[in-house]
C-alpha cells in the first residue's frame, strides 16, 4: 500500500519557537532523507517537547517507523496524528489505512480508508487500495464498488480497467467485464494485451470460437508471438478444433524451434488424433531441447506400436529415445524386455 511519504513542518507562534523548532524540524527531515530514521525520531520528539505542531511530529514519526517495516509503532504514530488532527488529516488516515493492510487488519483498514475517502472522495488510489483491501476479505461486491469509484475518477488508468474487470469476472459477470474491456481497448489500441485478456475472459466461459477470434485479433497485430500461438492453439483444442490447432503449433514451431512446450503439446494432439509419425516428429523436436515429457511420447508411441503386434516399431521408438535420454532406466528396461 502507498504512503504518503511528504514530511510536514508547520509554523509555530513565537518567533523564538519558529526559530528552535524549524531547526529541529528541519534537520529531523533532513536524516529522514538520508534515511537515518532512529535519529530523525529523537530530532522530531524532541521538536514536539519543544512545542512544535504535534500532527506534523507525529505523522512524521510514523513515516519513520514504516520505512523501518516497525508497523505496530507507524500505526499508533499515524493515530496520534488522526486525533491530533480531530480526523480532519487525510494522510495520515491513508497511511494508517496503509499500514493496518501491512499487519493483516483488513476490517480497520476498510474502516480507515472510508474515513480518509470521506475528506478526499477524488483521490483514485486511495478506492484503489480500499479494493485491495476488500479483495483480502472476500467481500467481492465491496472490491467492485471501490474499483468502479477508482475507475470512475480515472477510466483512463490501464491497470484500473483491468483490476475492476477482474473483479467482475470474479462476480461472474462477464459481460460487464468484457465491456470494460473493449472500452479500455479502444481507448489504447496501442495495448494489445487487452485483446489476449478479452480472448481468455471469453475462454473462461466456454465460449471457444470467441475466444479464438480474439486471439487472432491480437495475432493480426503480433504474428509471431509464439506464446499466443500457443494460447489459441490451446482454445481450439478445447473446442474440439484438433486438426487446426495443430496448425497453429505447426506455425509456433516453424518461429521458434526450441519452444518444445509446443513440441508436446503438438505431439500430445497428433497421438490422440492417432497421426502417429506427425507425434513422433513432434516428441523428437522436443527431446532435441531436453524437454522430458518427450520420452513419455515415445513410450506412449511404442506402447502403441506393441499393441499392435508391432515390436519392431517399439523397439525403433525406444531406441531413439534413447539416443535422448540415455540415462532414463525405464526406457532401458522396456529395451530389454523387447529384445528378449
Amino acid at each position: 500500500m502507498k504512503l504518503f511519504i511528504f514530511l510536514f513542518c508547520f509554523s509555530v507562534v513565537s518567533a523564538f519557537s519558529i526559530q528552535e523548532e524549524t531547526i529541529l524540524l528541519d534537520r529531523a527531515n533532513t536524516l529522514y532523507k538520508e534515511g537515518r530514521y532512529a535519529q530523525a525520531i529523537l530530532l522530531y520528539r524532541k521538536a514536539g517537547s519543544r512545542g512544535a505542531d504535534p500532527i506534523a511530529v507525529s505523522f512524521n514519526t510514523g513515516n519513520c517507523f514504516f520505512q523501518t517495516e516497525k508497523y505496530p509503532e507507524a500505526a499508533a504514530a499515524y493515530r496520534k496524528a488522526v486525533n491530533f488532527s480531530k480526523g480532519a488529516f487525510a494522510p495520515a488516515l491513508f497511511n494508517l489505512a496503509s499500514v493496518y493492510f501491512r499487519l493483516k487488519l483488513f476490517p480497520e483498514s476498510i474502516a480507515t480508508y472510508h474515513r480518509a475517502l470521506t475528506l478526499e472522495p477524488n483521490n483514485g488510489s486511495g478506492w484503489l487500495f480500499l479494493g485491495e483491501a476488500y479483495a483480502r476479505t472476500g467481500d467481492k461486491v465491496g472490491t467492485v464498488r471501490a474499483l468502479e469509484k477508482a475507475y470512475d475518477l480515472d477510466s483512463i488508468d490501464i491497470s484500473v480497467a483491468y483490476q475492476l474487470a477482474e473483479a467482475h469476472i470474479a462476480l461472474q459477470d462477464f459481460d460487464r467485464a468484457i465491456i470494460l474491456i473493449r472500452k479500455a481497448y479502444s481507448r489504447h489500441p496501442e495495448e494489445v494485451d487487452f485483446l489476449v485478456y478479452l480472448g481468455d475472459v471469453y475462454r473462461l466461459q466456454k465460449d471457444f470460437e470467441s475466444s479464438a477470434s480474439a486471439y487472432r485479433e491480437a495475432l493480426s497485430i503480433r504474428p509471431e508471438d509464439v506464446n499466443l500461438l500457443y494460447k489459441l492453439a490451446d482454445v481450439l483444442a478445447e473446442g474440439n478444433q484438433e486438426y487446426m490447432a495443430m496448425d497453429v503449433l505447426t506455425q509456433a514451431l516453424l518461429i521458434k524451434p526450441s519452444f518444445s512446450d509446443a513440441a508436446i503439446f503438438l505431439g500430445n494432439l497428433a497421438f490422440d488424433t492417432k497421426w502417429w509419425d506427425r507425434a513422433e516428429t513432434a516428441y523428437e523436436q522436443a527431446a532435441k531441447y531436453k524437454n522430458p515429457e518427450a520420452a513419455y511420447g515415445f513410450k506412449n508411441l511404442a506402447y502403441e506400436a506393441s499393441l499392435k503386434q508391432n515390436n519392431e516399431e517399439a523397439l525403433k521408438l525406444l531406441k531413439k529415445a534413447l539416443q535422448f535420454y540415455p540415462e532414463d532406466l525405464t526406457i532401458q528396461a522396456e529395451i530389454l524386455n523387447f529384445e528378449e
